[in-house]
């Protein structure tokens, strides 16, 4: 029976309180956000999923976004910018309070939930000085060669720092960053994942992405490697909009599921799903669906929870 309850207990632990963590880890991955870009609620949606937002039922619900602290080096960054990247950089203020807003930005590429954000740098609004951006070659021309983002750089708003394909950057002593190209619709950039590496654990972060068949690697091999991954779950299952779903390719949540169907419980619980689009049934705080995978080990996203590195 001890052996049974020690197990349950430790494929539970992926998600910590950020106050415990910071007993036991100086560096870790909080999450600011978990919604699809557009939000939740999602403007002009009329139907029961967001009507329970307007009618005081549920909370709002931030755009998909982790944080990174390293407490002893008193630094900390994001990976992506999000248009709620004002209520995200207080929230990660929380967790480190420093003379500089952000120590750097992580982009993954040009959707509108993950680099708009760069906009409230900009001398409307904070009027920064030379924030580190962090971007890939083809995110970066864009950037540079189009308006509102080229006056950014013109003015020195952000410094854009070029990303090469699975090139490490070491950030502090025992934290690195490695970007990953993934297949998306990429319209006007490369998309990316990142591996984020601590002294003690690994993470993997891929918010968007068209399907795992998709991509070179084998996404349940990559989950070995790691400690966590946080992994694009737009959409629960397929025939959730109404429109062709083949329009906006992800990997449907129970497409996820069905590829770790027979790794055991520790390798199921690695899996942490994130980027829910306003439809998704995993946004609720309990659902059918949900709550069947949550019994088998997976684990959802929510705001404020941190993970140690």
């Amino acid at each position: 029976m001890f052996l049974v309850v020690l197990f349950l207990v430790s494929c539970t632990q992926v998600f910590q309180k950020t106050k415990n963590l910071q007993i036991h880890n100086r560096q870790y991955i909080t999450v600011l956000g978990t919604a699809q870009d557009a939000g939740y609620p999602q403007i002009n949606c009329q139907k029961s999923c967001c009507l329970s937002y307007h009618e005081g039922k549920v909370e709002k619900k931030l755009i998909s976004c982790l944080g990174l602290i390293d407490l002893q080096a008193k630094k900390k960054w994001l990976f992506d910018a999000t248009p709620d990247i004002t209520q995200q950089i207080q929230n990660l203020s929380n967790h480190l309070e420093t003379a500089s807003v952000i120590d750097g930005v992580f982009l993954t590429h040009a959707h509108i939930g993950h680099y708009t954000g760069l906009m409230y740098f900009g001398r409307e609004a904070m009027g920064a000085t030379q924030v580190p951006v962090y971007t890939m070659p083809k995110m970066k021309s864009y950037l540079e060669t189009n308006g509102p983002w080229s006056q950014l750089v013109a003015l020195k708003n952000i410094q854009l720092k070029t990303l090469n394909h699975n090139a490490a950057v070491d950030l502090t002593s025992g934290l690195k960053v490695t970007p990953f190209l993934v297949p998306h619709r990429d319209e006007f950039s490369e998309t990316v994942g990142y591996k984020i590496e601590g002294k003690n654990k690994s993470a993997l972060f891929i918010p968007d992405i068209n399907k795992w068949q998709l991509w070179e690697k084998d996404i349940v091999a990559e989950v070995k490697k790691v400690d966590y991954a946080f992994l694009d779950a737009t959409f629960f299952k397929d025939g959730e909009i109404p429109r062709p779903m083949s329009e906006v390719p992800h990997p449907f949540i129970v497409e996820t599921a069905k590829l770790f169907e027979t790794e055991d419980r520790f390798t199921k619980n690695k899996v942490i799903f994130i980027h829910f689009n306003h439809s998704n049934p995993a946004l609720q705080e309990s659902n059918t669906l949900k709550d069947s995978l949550k019994a088998k080990g997976f684990q959802f996203a929510e705001e404020g929870m941190s993970v140690g590195l």
